[in-house]
């Protein structure tokens, strides 16, 4: 496994134990802590590549297929209006994709996450959406367990 000194996802991949809801020997999918935007997870490929055409075929495949498979879990528990799905790299060039439930109430939309904020998503409903985590994880789970 390639690790890169300063990464910090090559140090999470590397975590023990591991914040993963779901991983294998390639790559790991996380919820990340994002208090504006419950269901926000990660897949994280294990070893530090910055782009998926780094990637051999059949591994570029088992990433594509597990950003599907995320984004399926997603959409069953968190109902989002919008799923968006992106793979930046700018700030952390480690392989990794965003899988990101987006709501037309939410603080940026229609604009990305991480542009200026237009609006405060009301707490409560915050609240119901950061409720619906646990689902999210055994969605997760299951998804990936079924192959």
């Amino acid at each position: 496994m390639t690790r890169v000194a300063g990464c910090e996802l090559c140090a999470l991949a590397a975590a023990s134990p591991s914040p993963a809801v779901f991983e294998n020997d390639r790559f790991a999918v996380i919820l990340v802590d994002d208090a504006g935007y419950p269901g926000f997870a990660r897949v994280i490929w294990k070893d530090h590549v910055r782009e998926t055409s780094d990637l051999p075929d059949a591994d570029r495949l088992l990433l594509n297929d597990a950003v599907w498979k995320l984004e399926l879990a997603v959409r069953e528990v968190m109902a989002p209006l919008k799923v968006n799905v992106a793979s930046l790299g700018n700030v952390v060039p480690h392989l990794h994709w965003h899988v990101i439930p987006r709501y037309a109430d939410d603080a940026h939309f229609p604009a990305p996450v991480w542009a200026q904020a237009v609006r405060e998503t009301p707490a409560a409903v915050l609240a119901r959406r950061k409720a619906l985590l646990p689902q999210l994880a055994d969605a997760i789970t299951r998804r990936f367990a079924s192959g």
